[in-house]
Formats: C-alpha cells, structure tokens, sequence
C-alpha cells in the first residue's frame, strides 16, 4: 500500500513540540490607503447592494469576487439563514488559545455575541467600537492595530481572529495590513460580509480556509508544532465539516481493516491540528461546501473525496474511494466492507421508519440525512438545503435522485414551506420557520439542527440513531391534531393579540379603511398610464 505521491510538500515536525516566539515588528505608521475609507451612508442599514457597491468602490473587490466563485448564490440571492458571521465566530470561539475580535456595528456584535453564547460560548468576544469619524479616517484601523498588540499574549493565545461584519467590509477597512504576528501570536484577519457570503454554515469556511493557508505558509517555512498525541503511524483522512463527536471514531474503526487512520476534523479545535490535518493522504469533504479549505488542502496536494461513509450503499462506495485513493489491495477494501456492511444493514432493518417526510436545513449535512432516512425505509420527496451545489455532493444527489428524490440547492424559505403544504407530509423536518409552519397545519415537525444533525450519522450506529425520534415524531400526529383543534382560530386575524374578553369588531371602521385603500390603488394604477 502507498500513500498519493505529493512532491514539494512534506510536514515537518520539530523535537519539542513548540514553535520559536518571533519578537513582533515595530508598528509601522498607518499607510494613505487606509484613510480611503468611504462614508456608507445608511450604515447597516443601507442594503446589500448598497454595501456591495461601496465595498467594491472601497478595493474588496477581490475578496468579493472569490466569495462570489466559492459561493455561488443561485438560484435564489441569498436562503434565509442566521447572520453569516455566526459561522466563523462560532469556528473561533470552539478553539482552544484562539481569541476573537469583531469590527462591526454594535447592535451587530450584540446579537452575534448573544446568539454564541446561547450556543455555548464560553469565552469573551472582542469589539472594537466606531463611529463615522473613526471609520473615514482610519482610525478604526488604527484601533483595531492597537487592540491586537495589546491582546497579543503569547502565554494565552496562539492566534487572534479580528472580523470585519458588513459596514467595515463596505468601507474598506483594510485587515490584510495588519501584522501577520505580534510576539509570536498569529494575527488572521478575514472579512465575513452578509451581502458576500449566502450562510454562515459557509462564513465557517471562510475561517478555516484563511487558518489553513496561514498554517500551510509555516509549515513551508519549517518544522512545526506536532500534534498532543504525536504523528500517526498510519496514513491518516482528515475529516471536514463539523461532525457528530462518536463519528470520527467510527470512520476510524472502518478505515483500520485497510491500513489508515482518522486524522483531525476541520474545523479544528486547537491551531497544531491545523498541521496534522494538512499532514494526511486524503481529505474526506463530509460536508461538501467547504472551497476555501478544499482549494487549501489541494494547494498541498491532498486529493479530496465526496459523500460520507453513511447507510449502506454510501459506506460501500466511500470505502471503496478511500481505498483507490490509497492504492489499498482490493482485499482490504472488501474486508473493510465485510466487517461493517453488515452490522449497518442489521441495524436499519432493525430501525425501519414509516412514514413521508420533508427534510430541509443549513448545515451542510441534508443529503447524508436523507440517504439514511431513505435507507430506514421513509418516503423522502424533498430534500431542500442551503448549501450550493458542489462536486463533493454529486455522488449524493445522484443517488437521492435515482430514488425518486428532489434535490433543491440554496433552498429558500419559501420552497421549504411549499413543500410542506403541496406534500403534506407525516413529519417535517427542516429549520425553526419550517417546523413553525408545519404545526400551524398539525403536521408534526423536528428541528433540524438539534434534534437530527446533531446525532451520529455514521457506521452502524448512524442506522439506528434516527427512527426512535423520528418515529416518536409521527407518532404524535394524534396529538398535533388535538392541540389544534383546541387553539383553533387562536392569536390569528381578529383575535390576535392579547384580550380579556371577546374582541370589539367594527365592521363599519374596516370598510370604511378598505374605500382609502381601494381608492389610493386605483390613483396609483392611473398615474402609472400616464
């Protein structure tokens, strides 16, 4: 068995396991073009294309340009998700010695540093603040230089992530001038734009791609820090997406058979993993929409393979790409396939689900869902997920599609609901607005994110993890139908709101409101023929 031969591109590793502390450079005074920051009139609320146009005006127009090549937004401009940025705080917030800092509007930053610590942040986020003079005259800039020379402590941080959020980006604040380390503490500076990026499942990209360039850039330069287990004595696949925790060592156990291990997942928890993860023979894109970090693995010559070993069918053919990737002897591959195929196929003959569901979400993880689901036994018609369509994610849609499945790339809110209600399925599965409108109709409905994505997917233990919730689900249908009827007319048309007693209708007043209406549209569509 051999490893892909990759010339020009080894990890070193240095025999103490630290990296030397590099004294920071003297601050430099700031340069002229950081004073061409515009004036975004309207602030955050200008519009997107507003935005767009000054960041462009501003020199983004680079940055923009490959977000818009990473990123592709068709069909639809942009899914209705969670602020962007989300996803890359998130990335940085998870790491360890990783501190974070935010250039942003305040009610920005307010709602990203709520919304990460609901999600379990345990850890402060940094904010340079600004008003219309410091933005125009880089003093912003000048803040935030400040800021990271005074958090640059190399005794509790290995790099410091500073974000740009959508004023500073259409303004030109310039993070690429910032020092690239102070006092041995990395400085990586990213622009997370909501008018650039679709969804902040692809904001984590954006992150994890500028860390492992950084990361590819030192290990060029020489040995590096080696991982806190040490090298693997295996040719190791390094996993990408955020998985279930048990699921990598799942993965694990099936590559073992064939001679390889499991290398970090991506997003990393610590930046040395960043050296382990470029230091394998293969990428495996579990979650197919990450271009950046996949245009670095392959700038290090990694080759990345699609789809994820999931159900039967994909744990069959993920296995078999492994092992050509690897020049595994056919041998191996099947014993490999032997030893789990089984135990996968026992365990979701043993979990058999009943029942029609829609499924959509933002995660990245829809399609591998929807293989699994499928494979229990469920009608699945429609599978909408915000993520685009990529390469990665071909041998999946293939596969859904050959099952009588629709596949909708960058599904938008509305083609989520209109799926519900033409389908009109046992159980909806889908985002927080989807699973609302779901039991609006009495159709039982789970979220996505926590109650589906965040349960193993993979091996044996994938088959089974679904039905019991999934099931209890459609079971509740019953229920569903007695709580509607119950509240039925409820908080809707006249009775919304909050009342003591029947509310007071006048007939007299709305048709009397409805002539203005009718008048000023019949005013309206005249002077339009003018």
């Amino acid at each position: 068995m051999t490893t892909p031969d990759v010339q020009g591109y080894e990890v070193g590793y240095d025999d103490a396991g630290n990296v030397q502390i590099i004294e920071g450079q003297a601050r430099a005074e700031v340069p002229d073009q950081v004073r061409d920051a515009i004036a975004l009139e309207g602030g955050c609320t200008a519009g997107a294309a507003t935005m767009e146009a000054a960041a462009r005006e501003a020199g983004k127009s680079d940055i923009l340009d490959q977000y818009a090549k990473d990123y592709p937004q068709g069909p639809h401009d942009q899914p209705q998700s969670m602020c962007p940025a989300f996803g890359s705080l998130r990335v940085g917030l998870r790491m360890k010695r990783v501190a974070t800092v935010l250039s942003g509007s305040a009610c920005c930053v307010y709602g990203l540093t709520f919304v990460s610590h609901f999600y379990g942040a345990r850890r402060s986020v940094g904010y340079v603040p600004f008003n219309s003079e410091t933005l125009v005259t880089g003093k912003l800039f000048e803040d935030i230089r400040e800021s990271v020379h005074d958090m640059a402590d190399p005794d509790r941080y290995d790099a410091i992530v500073v974000t740009n959020l959508c004023v500073p980006t259409a303004s030109g604040v310039p993070l690429r001038l910032l020092p690239r380390e102070i006092n041995g503490v990395r400085i990586v500076g990213i622009d997370v734009p909501g008018f650039g990026i679709p969804t902040h499942a692809e904001a984590k990209d954006v992150l994890a791609g500028a860390m492992l360039d950084y990361a590819r850039e030192e290990i060029a330069a020489g040995p590096v820090q080696a991982p806190v287990g040490g090298k693997s004595d295996r040719p190791t696949v390094t996993m990408l997406g955020e998985m279930f925790p048990a699921d990598p060592m799942m993965i694990g156990a099936m590559l073992a058979p064939m001679g390889l291990a499991t290398g970090p997942v991506v997003p990393t928890r610590e930046w040395r993993e960043l050296y382990a993860a470029l230091d394998c023979g293969a990428v495996a894109a579990i979650h197919p929409f990450y271009t950046a970090a996949i245009r670095s693995f392959k700038a290090a010559g990694r080759p990345v393979i699609g789809s994820a070993p999931v159900g039967h069918d994909g744990t069959a053919a993920w296995l078999a790409q492994i092992g050509d990737v690897f020049n595994v002897p056919q041998a191996q591959i099947a014993a490999a396939q032997n030893a789990f195929l089984p135990a996968i196929k026992g365990a979701l003959e043993g979990a058999k689900i009943n029942g029609t569901i829609t499924l959509s979400g933002y995660e990245g993880s829809e399609l591998l869902v929807a293989r699994l689901l499928v494979e229990s036994g469920a009608n699945v018609p429609y599978v909408g997920t915000a993520c685009p369509k990529t390469p990665w994610s071909a041998d999946d849609a293939a596969w859904l599609e050959g099952k009588g499945v629709k596949v909708t790339y960058r599904a938008s809110l509305e083609d989520d609901l209109a799926a519900v209600d033409a389908i009109k399925p046992d159980l909806a599965i889908g985002t927080t607005p989807v699973v609302q409108h779901a039991k609006e109709r009495g159709i039982p409905a789970l979220y996505f994110t926590n109650l589906i994505s965040a349960r193993p997917l993979m091996g044996p233990a994938g088959g089974g993890s679904l039905a019991q919730v999934v099931n209890t689900a459609i079971a509740g249908k019953e229920k569903m139908d007695r709580m509607r009827a119950f509240f039925e007319g409820v908080g809707v048309e006249d009775t919304a709101g909050v009342w003591e007693g029947s509310p007071n209708l006048r007939p007299d007043f709305r048709a009397q409101h409805q002539k203005k209406l009718d008048k000023m549209a019949r005013a309206t569509k005249a002077q339009e023929m003018i």
